[in-house]
């Protein structure tokens, strides 16, 4: 059996597991940004081995296809988000346990952290 890539992966609707101090992140994005992968670690932390990170897709709504971005089942605290590889922050968020967050990626440079 061979496995093909399927274009459609991932652009569905998302079934999110969220309660207690368990939240998630849900990002529009700019249409350019389709196909790039970004980051999430938390905020002030070296963190050694997997961190979080999705492909910006093409997500349904009623009205149109929206490009978007869905970081599932993060912890309750502060997070930077950040295109990979380069970890320059563009996006400081603070995810609630219990609930979704949504925000809207920056158009223009990176997100001033001074």
């Amino acid at each position: 059996m061979t496995m093909e890539n399927n274009g459609h992966a991932g652009q569905g609707a998302v079934l999110l597991d969220i309660g207690g101090d368990i939240g998630a992140l849900v990002v529009t994005m700019p249409p350019a940004m389709l196909g790039t992968e970004i980051e999430i670690r938390p905020t002030g932390k070296h963190v050694h081995g997997h961190l979080v990170h999705a492909a910006v897709v093409n997500r349904p709504t009623n009205a149109k296809p929206v490009p978007s971005l869905v970081l599932p089942e993060l912890h309750e605290g502060d997070y930077e988000i950040y295109e990979r590889p380069s970890g320059q922050i563009r996006l400081p968020v603070h995810v609630a346990g219990g609930e979704v967050t949504h925000l809207t990626w920056p158009l223009g440079g990176a997100y001033d952290v001074g």
